[in-house]
């Protein structure tokens, strides 16, 4: 597996990461809250999109 396809992550994952569930990961998508690509038919998110929505969550929670 190449860096760059390591740095996409299916939905089940960031849902793994963000410890959130795939109706609240859908909608942060929909928000444009959580940054997404379609590839094909699948729906994939950058490793960078889950930090910085993380990130921002913390900062506006500040």
């Amino acid at each position: 597996m190449s860096a760059a396809a390591a740095e996409l992550l299916t939905v089940p994952e960031a849902m793994a990461q963000l410890k959130l569930g795939r109706s609240t990961v859908y909608d942060l998508i929909r928000s444009r809250r959580l940054t997404s690509i379609t590839v094909g038919r699948a729906r994939r998110i950058p490793a960078d999109a889950v930090r910085d929505f993380v990130r921002r969550a913390v900062e506006e929670a500040a």
